[in-house]
């Protein structure tokens, strides 16, 4: 029996190494699609790219003809459209742009399958940011959507043009409406690693302060290595569906501060300082999911706690920061 072969659009980023690893995990050929950029960073997954079961592919998704050779070239079985314009302050500085990546490429991703091979089964990460301005606490898969970013209203777009392709062309699509999910590899713009990193390098010396926006916002924090096996539970069902994914518990980016800086054995209220320039223009409060659709659909239950999951990557920053401070003798003569 032929291996089971899967196309991961966003494999750089956090989500799709973790994802690239778990499928490797399960003996699939991995596709990973790269856009052509002098910038891209390949960090995330340099420990794989010497497995020959992954092969790295040129494509966009602002080009829906290379899509469609890239589906033709391979005949993969499964879809994962990770990539997109993912920090939400970028998005109010390059709304255009975040909207042709974030909300038109699941368009080009779905439409490429529905040419070229309908049978494909298809993945889109749909996003906590979606809900926005809460109607209810906590989020469901019936919650209504209110974004309050142009990442959050992309995304919207994203999740009901998946829904739509499902229910118009009868593609195996479905949409992970997963919440904040972190790990050591998460962008260093992110509050979460700005705030581990921060904790790390005031540790040893190397800033005096931590600038934060909004501290009572809060969240679900998961960890992104569980998260990923959700995506892959859904496209092995037997009926496409949506799913929250979430940990159910929310903590406030002061509780983040505090136990980040527990890890390192300081106080961290005489280091983080509010800047109002971290505001968002328009604030999401309390994002909380209840993830018991998944849990009893798929059998997915999150594995790292969310102090597990602030201790692993204190730990990892803090590693990092002495790297810095001594870096290794130099292999030169």
């Amino acid at each position: 029996m032929s291996k089971k072969k899967a196309l991961i659009t966003g494999i750089t980023g956090q989500d799709g190494s973790y994802l690239a690893e778990f499928l490797l995990e399960q003996d699939y050929k991995v596709i990973g699609m790269v856009r052509r950029t002098s910038t891209i960073n390949f960090d995330r997954i340099k420990h794989l790219q010497d497995n020959p079961e992954l092969e790295l592919v040129q494509g966009d998704l602002l080009d829906q003809v290379s899509l469609i050779g890239i589906l033709q070239d391979y005949q993969p079985d499964e879809v994962y459209n990770l990539a997109a314009q993912s920090f939400v302050p970028t998005s109010w500085k390059q709304p255009v742009l975040t909207g042709e990546f974030t909300a038109l490429g699941v368009t080009r991703v779905l439409d490429a399958i529905r040419i070229v091979d309908p049978k494909i089964r298809f993945y889109q990460a749909s996003s906590s940011e979606m809900f926005g301005k809460v109607r209810e606490v906590p989020q469901t898969e019936k919650t209504p959507f209110h974004p309050r970013s142009p990442y959050g209203v992309a995304k919207v777009y994203g999740h009901w043009i998946t829904v739509n392709y499902r229910e118009s062309y009868g593609l195996f699509a479905c949409s992970g409406i997963l919440f904040n999910h972190e790990s050591p590899r998460r962008g260093v713009d992110f509050v979460t690693h700005k705030v581990t990193l921060g904790a790390a390098r005031i540790k040893f010396g190397l800033q005096n302060e931590l600038r934060l926006g909004n501290l009572d916002s809060k969240r679900d924090w998961g960890y992104a290595g569980d998260y990923v096996k959700a995506m892959w539970l859904m496209l092995q069902q037997d009926i496409p569906d949506d799913y929250v994914i979430a940990t159910g518990e929310t903590h406030s980016v002061r509780e983040l501060c505090q136990a980040a800086f527990d890890c390192v054995g300081l106080d961290w209220e005489k280091y983080v300082v509010v800047d109002k320039q971290f505001y968002r223009p328009a604030e999401v409060d309390v994002l909380i999911g209840d993830p018991s659709k998944a849990k009893s659909k798929l059998g997915w239950q999150p594995q790292v706690t969310f102090d597990g999951l602030v201790k692993m990557m204190v730990e990892s920053d803090l590693e990092i920061v002495k790297a810095e401070l001594c870096p290794p003798p130099s292999s030169l003569p």
